[in-house]
């Protein structure tokens, strides 16, 4: 389990931070229920802007918490794609400080900040064979202690205290697991596909334990890029147009319009379906002896259409994640799949 903890507090408010906007999202002490979930929309730098990332980071922190139904000021804080280093290791099997010396020299050349300056945590995935040689696949993550500096300070200015960091991929595995929570699920391996904004993050997990994580580059802004290519229209109606239609059921669709926005992101689902085909190879190849029994679709970009697409490049089953089901009422606005990473953080159980 990866883990920079701080004091132990009750009920904290899980921080999603991505690269449009941030989610704020808390349960109940017993964490049965939702208390409060807000989206707040990051402000974006243009050639006028001179105050940095976290200053702004702040500011809008600060800003979704007013008015909302938030309790106390404990905070769990997310690492994602744009702070985070993940990899899959091969090193040799060992214990203790061995292993740990071992994933260290393997990460130091791959990672694109010098290893002293990095925070370095790793998750054991499984023995694997390579050769006659039997070796410990490990996922590395890294963050650079600056980035990481100015994360917290973000969160403290914005009148938060950050009680735990966490990385997003065990952030979705947590919230998963409330979703899939059958003795049968724990036993089966799966495939999780977060499809954020600017990127979509891949995890295959068996139960709660991950085998293999990466961020692909693709994402919400690729699929707008796209449809702004093909009709010849603003970056921001393209957004709205896609959207728009991705949120309705087929029948309400605009037959027309449908077709127009499915055959200018055939290209960008297409390229996705590959790297996510490419990644369950890997499993197949590397974590011998039990198939993948499903996949789930989840993150702000996560819509049926989508699912239905990339359900015809994969010989899986796939469904939508529902991260909220577990908890009622609820207060969350939107997609429910785009609360995955936020719910999974206020999940976190606190040492």
């Amino acid at each position: 389990m990866v883990s920079w903890s701080f004091n132990r507090r009750q009920s904290p408010i899980g921080v999603d931070v991505g690269s449009r906007s941030v989610k704020l999202l808390q349960l109940s002490p017993d964490r049965s229920s939702l208390l409060e979930a807000v989206r707040w929309d990051l402000p974006q730098a243009d050639a006028s802007e001179d105050r940095p990332w976290g200053v702004r980071l702040g500011e809008a922190l600060k800003q979704a918490r007013e008015g909302r139904r938030f309790r106390g000021r404990d905070a769990v804080v997310c690492l994602g794609a744009g702070q985070l280093f993940v990899q899959n290791l091969r090193v040799e099997k060992s214990v203790g400080g061995e292993l740990d010396q071992a994933v260290r020299q393997e990460a130091a050349g791959r990672i694109p900040f010098p290893i002293d300056e990095a925070d370095l945590r790793y998750v054991e995935a499984a023995d694997v064979r390579q050769g006659d040689l039997l070796r410990r696949e490990v996922i590395a993550l890294a963050c650079h202690r600056p980035v990481l500096a100015e994360l917290l300070g973000a969160v403290e200015a914005a009148g938060l205290r950050p009680v735990a960091v966490d990385v997003e991929p065990l952030a979705l595995l947590r919230c998963y697991a409330s979703q899939f929570r059958r003795d049968e699920d724990q036993d089966q391996r799966a495939i999780f596909v977060h499809v954020g904004a600017s990127n979509t993050a891949v995890i295959i997990a068996q139960g709660g334990d991950p085998l293999f994580v990466k961020y692909i580059d693709l994402g919400g802004r690729h699929l707008d890029e796209a449809l702004a290519r093909h009709l010849q229209m603003p970056l921001e109606e393209a957004w709205a147009l896609r959207r728009h239609n991705g949120d309705r059921r087929a029948d309400q669709q605009d037959p027309e319009v449908a077709r127009s926005i499915a055959d200018a992101l055939r290209p960008v689902i297409e390229r996705l379906g590959k790297e996510i085909s490419l990644c369950i190879r890997y499993h197949s190849v590397t974590f011998r002896g039990q198939p993948l029994a499903r996949l789930v679709l989840g993150g702000g970009e996560a819509a049926q259409t989508l699912l239905d697409q990339l359900a015809g490049h994969l010989n899986l089953k796939c469904e939508l994640g529902d991260p909220l089901r577990a908890f009622e009422p609820t207060r969350a606005t939107g997609r429910k799949s785009q609360w995955d990473v936020a719910a999974g953080l206020a999940l976190r159980e606190l040492a």
